[in-house]
């Protein structure tokens, strides 16, 4: 019986253990992933202790790929292995995709490609829905230790990447964490916070956003929200709301800002905040007749992933086998 052959991606970020294999026509075969364990009333994690949590789920996780084993050839390997795609980007729990990527590669023998976190959040939310992008575009990337926005310029491999605008304090995953864990939720804490809203637009506080040209801030915001907390007789779903509006004019009005200094006319959002319907749906509409597309990835692809670090891979294998064809 021949094995079909398949693409196996690593990711090991600051809150999430993932693995994902795919094959050579770009379907996901399987993916397994874990979210590390964050004390309650913690607001995140040492990167020592994150690294530890890796090391030990990896083969948790590799383990659940046994079941369908039998059935595939793994030809390439393909990690996360820094935060960012410049030369020295560098964040310790990267060491363990990284690690567990080149020992398989050496000992089996097949190639090895390394990719950035954030060209893994690119790739997971073009491959969800199903766009190829092969002209210069922006990104917005919005997660939980990330809020950026980018130029971005596919290569042949992966991609290059310009910060051009973003935040210069907390992230917006940051703001609605602490403020989640200050409402007793746990961390981290979005989409609790989102739970609580329900469908009611209650925007009763209206935080003030802070924009200054392509720059952002959220601390402000932040601060302004604790002591609504203390000194308010709020209800939770007001607080919940309150925020995400806040980061979804402040993110709007970004945008916007952008798009006067830079001739783009396609937006991908991406990361796990961009899940976030009250935020996603506020883009959308305001974004309207900016002359831009806006793209969200599929939510279950917008949070940390070794789906897009896969695909990756495979276009990296592609042109390798290609090459070798050449060379044969």
């Amino acid at each position: 019986m021949t094995k079909e052959k398949v693409i196996l991606g690593i990711d090991t970020s600051n809150y999430t253990t993932s693995v994902a294999l795919m094959n050579r026509q770009g379907k996901l075969i399987k993916e397994e992933k874990k979210m590390l364990f964050v004390k309650e009333g913690n607001l995140g994690l040492r990167q020592s202790e994150a690294l530890f949590q890796h090391i030990k789920n990896l083969p948790l996780l590799t383990k659940e790929m046994q079941s369908i084993s039998s059935n595939y050839e793994i030809v390439a390997i393909s990690s996360a292995t820094k935060p960012r795609p410049i030369e020295d980007s560098y964040m310790p729990v990267f060491l363990a995709s990284k690690s567990l990527g080149e020992t398989i590669s050496n000992l089996w023998n097949i190639p090895f490609y390394e990719f950035s976190h954030q060209e893994g959040h690119i790739e997971a939310g073009l491959w969800s829905i199903a766009l190829k992008l092969d002209k210069p575009f922006l990104a917005l990337h919005i997660s939980g230790g990330t809020t950026e926005i980018l130029k971005v310029v596919p290569k042949s491999k992966g991609y290059h990447i310009e910060i051009i605008g973003g935040t210069g304090d907390i992230s917006a995953g940051q703001f609605i964490d602490r403020i989640g864990v200050s409402l007793d939720l746990p961390f981290p804490s979005g989409p609790h916070l989102e739970g609580l809203c329900e469908d009611t637009v209650i925007d009763n506080i209206h935080v003030p956003i802070s924009v200054k040209g392509t720059s952002i801030s959220f601390s402000g915001p932040e601060t302004y929200v604790q002591k609504m907390i203390r000194e308010k007789n709020l209800e939770a779903k007001e607080v919940a709301y309150s925020v995400f509006s806040c980061v979804a004019r402040t993110l709007n009005k970004l945008i916007k800002n952008t798009l006067q200094l830079y001739e783009l006319d396609t937006l991908l959002v991406v990361g796990g905040v961009a899940s976030n319907n009250i935020i996603k749906n506020f883009l959308k509409d305001n974004l309207q007749g900016d002359g831009i597309e806006v793209h969200f990835g599929q939510p279950k692809y917008c949070s940390d992933n070794a789906v897009g670090i896969a695909a990756l891979g495979l276009e990296s294998f592609l042109e390798y086998e290609y090459n070798k064809k050449l060379g044969d």
